[in-house]
C-alpha cells in the first residue's frame, strides 16, 4: 500500500475539493487506484490492529471514479449494457472461470481459481482463490470474500460505499454460506463458519450461542468455526408478543486438515439446509 502514497494524497485532496477532478494528475490518481483494485494491488478493506478496517481513501477513489466516468454502450456478443463501469477483462490470463451471464465489474479482483456462476461481483469487491460464487449470488461493492469459500445460490452479500469509513461485509477463509443467506452492514463471518440456508445477519441481528447452559449474544460477527441456522426470539410490544429474527450458533465445526471432509460432516451432523 505504501507504493500508492501519492495516489492516496491526490485522492484525499480531491475528495475534499471536487474541482481538482479537472486536474490531469488527480484524474490519473483516481483511475490508477481503480486499476490497482482491478489487479489486486490495493484493496477496499484489510485486517489491521485486530480487526477489519476500510481503506477510506480507496473507497473515496471509487466514488470519485463514478463522478469521472461517462455512460457508454457496452456490447458483448448478444448482450448489451449501458453503464459507467466496464466489465473485467483478461479472465483467462487470471485463471478465473466465469459462466455466462456471470458478471464481474472492472475494479473488482478475483484470485486464480475463483468460479463465478451466473452471479454478480461489484466494483471494489475481492474474492479469494478457490472460492465459488454460485448462481444468482451477489457480492456487493467492496465486500471481501476469503479463500476456499462456498457462496451458495441466491446469497446476498451487501456492499457499502458510503460513508467511505464504513467497513464492508467480510467473509473469511473456508466458510460455507448457505442458499439465500443475506449478510449486510459490515458483518464479519470469521474463518471456517458454516451458515445454513436463509440466515439473515445485519449489524444489529442477535447472534446467539445456544450450545451452553446460558446463551451468549454477539452482534455483527459470526464467530470462527460456528455452525449457524436462522432462529427467532420473543419480544414484547404494547400490541403483544412477537418473534423477531436472530441467528443461532448451534455447534462448532471440528478442526481438521481436510476442510472439505469437515464441512460435509458438519452438514450431515447438524442437518443443515444448504
Amino acid at each position: 500500500m505504501s507504493d500508492f502514497a501519492e495516489f492516496r494524497r491526490l485522492v484525499e485532496r480531491a475528495w475534499v475539493d471536487r474541482t481538482l477532478l479537472s486536474d490531469g494528475e488527480t484524474v490519473g490518481a483516481v483511475r490508477g487506484t481503480i486499476a490497482a483494485l482491478d489487479h489486486g494491488a490495493v484493496r477496499a478493506a484489510e485486517w489491521s490492529e485486530g480487526g477489519w478496517r476500510a481503506n477510506i481513501w480507496v473507497k473515496e477513489a471509487i466514488l470519485l471514479y463514478f463522478a469521472l466516468a461517462q455512460m457508454e454502450l457496452i456490447e458483448i456478443g448478444p448482450f448489451e449494457f449501458h453503464d459507467k463501469i466496464p466489465l473485467k477483462h483478461g479472465l483467462d490470463r487470471a485463471g478465473v472461470r466465469v459462466v455466462p451471464p456471470g458478471t464481474a465489474r472492472y475494479g473488482s479482483f478475483l484470485e486464480p481459481g475463483v468460479i463465478l456462476m451466473p452471479g454478480y461481483v461489484n466494483i471494489g469487491a475481492r474474492i479469494g482463490a478457490g472460492t465459488l460464487i454460485d448462481t444468482w449470488a451477489t457480492v456487493g461493492s467492496c465486500a471481501q470474500v476469503g479463500r476456499n469459500v462456498h457462496v451458495a445460490g441466491g446469497v446476498g452479500i451487501g456492499g457499502v460505499l458510503e460513508p467511505p469509513s464504513a467497513s464492508p461485509v467480510v467473509i473469511e477463509d473456508d466458510c460455507f454460506i448457505g442458499s439465500r443467506c443475506v449478510l449486510v452492514e459490515g458483518v464479519v463471518v470469521e474463518e471456517g463458519a458454516v451458515l445454513g440456508a436463509n440466515v439473515v445477519v445485519t449489524a444489529s441481528t442477535p447472534i446467539i450461542d445456544v450450545t451452553g447452559p446460558v446463551e451468549k449474544v454477539v452482534r455483527g460477527r459470526i464467530p470462527a468455526q460456528s455452525v449457524v441456522v436462522p432462529g427467532s426470539r420473543e419480544k414484547r410490544f404494547p400490541a403483544g408478543v412477537y418473534h423477531l429474527p436472530c441467528a443461532l450458533v448451534i455447534g462448532r465445526r471440528s478442526e481438521k486438515t481436510d476442510r472439505k471432509t469437515s464441512l460435509e460432516e458438519v452438514l450431515r451432523q447438524f442437518s443443515i439446509p444448504v
